[in-house]
């Protein structure tokens, strides 16, 4: 296993998670100390976890995630991860890495470039940023910290897969999401596809 910094817990807590549509888990909250990147994230443990969980990293979107913003799909995304986590026994780390790490003004700043015809990689581009500038060793410490070593990763995106294996956690399948698009983020999820290899269908994904 590559020599990244061990993490540890610091708190966990008892919440209960109540969704808009009226589904409900309860979750055990864990913070973490030592984590490299210093940033608030968090790990959401739901149901029995098992010696192989089904885990998912969740990007924070306060857009999507609060504010239910059609622009992407993270909202739905993460409601169904609680549901399909919850019922399996698993783990949901809620990274504090918005806009895929750019930051949040500055994803508003791309969202307006998106409005001029750019997608949602040349945007970043033209803004003088990478097109993802996430990096998962805080997850790899998190998952460490729980005695999480092999796991089944809820995902369509291959990058986390492939940073996970590399930090020396063993990721045995990659279960696909679901697919939410709308009329607002039908091109985003295309340049998921085009671009970083999402595993979505593209023939469904059409503006037309």
């Amino acid at each position: 296993m590559p020599d990244i910094p061990a993490a540890t817990p610091r708190a966990r807590v008892r919440v209960p998670l109540r969704f808009a549509d009226g589904y409900g888990a309860d979750a055990e909250l864990v913070t973490f100390h030592g984590l490299t990147d210093g940033r608030e994230h968090l790990a959401l443990v739901l149901g029995d976890p098992g010696p192989v969980p089904l885990v998912r990293l969740h990007s924070e979107c306060l857009t999507g995630d609060v504010f239910g913003s059609a622009r992407c799909d993270c909202g739905p995304q993460l409601r169904e991860a609680v549901e399909r986590i919850a019922a399996r026994g698993g783990v949901l780390l809620y990274l504090r890495q918005e806009g895929r790490g750019i930051g949040l003004y500055n994803k508003l700043d791309a969202y307006a470039l998106q409005d001029q015809g750019l997608d949602t990689y040349e945007a970043n581009a033209a803004l003088g940023l990478p097109e993802d500038a996430r990096d998962y060793t805080a997850a790899a410490q998190m998952l460490t910290a729980l005695d999480v070593t092999e796991l089944d990763l809820l995902s369509n995106n291959p990058d986390k897969a492939g940073q996970l294996r590399s930090l020396g956690l063993t990721v045995r399948d990659r279960v696909p999401t679901g697919v939410f698009p709308t009329a607002h983020n039908v091109r985003y999820l295309r340049a998921k596809v085009l671009q970083t290899q999402h595993t979505l269908p593209l023939a469904e994904l059409t503006a037309g």
